[in-house]
């Protein structure tokens, strides 16, 4: 489902931005969206499986303030450096210069991470949600990990759209919320799921 829904936003993003670019030859369009499609994925993945990835991940998707300001995602290290890898490989797979590679990455990657954040974060929206995401980026290791409870009731906690250790501890103790119901075994799911206990 989470790659259905992103590969629908590289085609959507990439109409202008590879189709209609008189720079990329039409022959190279799907392998051009691809090449994308596999970097997006291939750097959400890393991420996701890199120590603090999962909070730096947590902090990026589920701040829906992301959405309305996605022209300023690509000034977030991670999403730089999932650019230029993308960059990088646009450049050597399909012979392009670094401007069209660049115009290529800068223009599509805010589109559809700015898509994404705003489908994961929208209620009325159930075809995807964070633990779906998650649980696909981390290759299962999050599977039965309830995101959402844990960016709703750390929405005071994570006010910085970063997710730490201070910040686990808060949940932990209830500090991100009025009740603290249930805040313990939120934090236990979290650090079994991310470690390998169910």
């Amino acid at each position: 489902m989470f790659e259905d829904i992103l590969q629908g936003l590289i085609k959507q993003a990439g109409q202008s931005a590879v189709v209609e670019n008189n720079e990329v030859p039409n022959e190279q369009n799907e392998n051009v969206m691809s090449e994308i499609m596999s970097g997006l994925m291939g750097g959400l993945s890393n991420q996701a499986n890199a120590q603090g990835g999962v909070g730096s991940l947590l902090g990026l998707l589920g701040n829906s303030a992301n959405a309305q300001q996605s022209s300023s995602l690509m000034s977030n290290p991670m999403v730089a450096s999932i650019a230029q890898n993308i960059i990088g490989n646009i450049m050597q797979k399909f012979g392009m210069n670094s401007n069209v590679a660049s115009g290529i990455v800068a223009n599509m990657l805010p589109s559809v991470l700015g898509g994404l954040i705003s489908k994961t974060n929208d209620p009325q929206d159930s075809s995807i949600d964070m633990g779906g995401i998650m649980n696909v980026l981390s290759g299962g290791k999050t599977s039965g990990i309830d995101f959402g409870s844990i960016l709703s009731q750390g929405a005071n906690v994570m006010a910085d759209g970063k997710l730490d250790m201070n910040d686990l501890i808060n949940l932990a103790s209830g500090g991100g919320n009025q009740s603290n119901q249930g805040a313990g075994g939120m934090m236990g799911s979290l650090l079994g799921g991310l470690f390998g206990k169910k």
